[in-house]
């Protein structure tokens, strides 16, 4: 389930809800009570870490840096070096 944000218009009270995708948004502000309560857009946040499907699927195999290598790639390169601006 998400996470949703929301801000009251009223008194400016934030906070987050977890809620399910199909459930109705919030109106009624906790602090104050007003029916000023406004879902906020935020960026999910999210990381996919360890040697999972990505690491391991994904990757050509130069290019892999699974968990307990020595570092055998070039840990300094960006992936924009060598781009022509």
């Amino acid at each position: 389930m998400p996470i949703y944000e929301y801000q009251c218009k009223a008194c400016g009270h934030r906070l987050e809800k977890l809620q399910k995708i199909s459930a109705a948004p919030l109106t009624d502000c906790p602090s104050c009570d007003a029916s000023e309560l406004n879902r906020l857009v935020s960026a999910a946040g999210f990381r996919l870490a360890g040697g999972g499907w990505y690491e391991t699927d994904f990757k050509t195999s130069g290019k892999k840096n699974l968990a307990g290598d020595s570092g055998s790639g070039s840990s300094s390169a960006s992936p924009g070096d060598g781009a022509a601006a």
